[in-house]
């Protein structure tokens, strides 16, 4: 259902700007709202956000491009809502979601955000590109499409588009079958899962693509699905209950680790590397599944697992949540938290950085690229570690 705008008027005022939702759960520093780390300002902090949307509600000010710009740059981490002390918490995102619906139903968007749901609306992925193209991903891989198999195999439209994430789509493919797990793909067939579009406060649109994807899935059988991505596994882990949707959803790292426990992978060949992990919020703090992907790290022999200072509920969103993968109003600066975070990687001595979700891979390696960083640390999905660590 669509958030109601005015229902959050009797609690927005609630925030007094105490500033607590800055901070990481050591509370070391306040760089831990993307976007407040990236400007250093007050309006993009979560206080002045609510603070800005209060008042254009309430008429104070005007609706502009650049508040809508402040709007849009959350990257719905929920690094706030942890770390807020009051009762309201629960709900930041929420307000954030629901102003940004205030300003789809005017039509008063960002160039950005307007282009990135016009293009899921007419495309099914924020691209722009072709849905024949979807299932190129998988050429040259033993990866069947769905017919009637236990698992459905959703890839997502990063991982069916991006170039570098397609690397990722392909080798938990090749991992699954070759672990001899039963599982189809949908490929063209496949549409976009819609998290962004429901965080970006286009609730039509999220239904209709909700909908879609839940009559497709319950027309084949399907009962349950692996996710390559954290914000499909989201999205159809907690979204789609509401509108009826019941599959049993796993995000990959699940399913790896179960397959590893079981034999059904040989690790041995090992990857020997000192790795930190990088926690993705809808996998992190949307999921509370923390331990699940540094226990499958730890699994892979030779791997010495390190852990960055802001880990678990504590680390820094790579600044990629809520479409800014593709929209990008944090980049530009040595400031943007993608920047800021394989920094703090690098620090460590890390050879390698692990993520768990294409969009986190996608921010963090052109990161390394932006801090010349290339020759000294290597962002890798863990389904790339993994695979590097199995016998053929």
């Amino acid at each position: 259902m669509p958030l109601d705008t005015y229902k959050f008027h009797d609690i927005i005022h609630r925030c007094f700007r105490c500033g607590y939702c800055k901070f990481p759960t050591n509370w070391m520093d306040v760089n831990n709202c993307p976007p407040y780390a990236r400007f250093r300002m007050e309006p993009y902090s979560c206080g002045g956000r609510l603070w800005l949307t209060r008042a254009w509600l309430n008429e104070i000010i005007d609706w502009s491009n650049h508040l809508a710009e402040i709007l849009y740059s959350c990257t719905t981490c929920r690094n706030c809502e942890i770390k807020c002390p009051l009762g309201f918490n629960v709900d930041i995102v929420n307000m954030v979601v629901a102003a940004r619906g205030e300003m789809v139903e005017q039509g008063k968007l960002p160039p950005a955000v307007k282009k990135f749901l016009e293009n899921i609306d007419l495309y099914g992925n924020p691209y722009g590109n072709a849905r024949s193209k979807r299932g190129a991903w998988m050429e040259g891989a033993p990866i069947e499409q769905y017919d009637g198999q236990e698992y459905l195999y959703y890839v997502g439209c990063t991982g069916s588009y991006d170039t570098r994430a397609q690397n990722s789509s392909k080798t938990l493919g090749i991992l699954l079958d070759k672990a001899g797990v039963s599982f189809g793909v949908l490929g063209s067939e496949e549409n976009c899962d819609g998290n962004e579009v429901e965080k970006l406060g286009e609730a039509g649109l999220f239904e209709v693509l909700a909908e879609d994807n839940m009559a497709r899935f319950n027309d084949l059988g399907v009962k349950k699905i692996i996710t390559l991505s954290p914000h499909a596994y989201n999205a159809m882990k907690n979204l789609y209950p509401r509108l009826g949707g019941n599959f049993q959803v796993f995000h990959y790292t699940q399913i790896l680790l179960e397959l590893i426990k079981a034999g059904k992978l040989d690790l041995s060949k090992g990857f020997n590397a000192k790795t930190a992990y990088h926690d993705p919020c809808y996998l992190g703090r949307w999921n509370g599944q923390y331990e699940t992907p540094r226990e499958l790290l730890e699994t892979v022999p030779s791997l010495k697992l390190i852990e960055m200072e802001k880990n678990r509920d504590g680390a820094l969103c790579c600044g990629g949540g809520a479409g800014n993968f593709e929209i990008d109003l944090l980049g530009g600066s040595e400031s943007s938290p993608a920047r800021r975070r394989v920094r703090e990687a690098a620090a460590l001595g890390a050879n390698v950085l692990a993520v768990a979700c294409p969009k986190c891979l996608i921010m963090l390696e052109d990161a390394v690229k932006s801090e010349e960083l290339e020759d000294t640390l290597a962002v890798k999905d863990i389904v790339e570690i993994v695979a590097g660590a199995c016998c053929t």
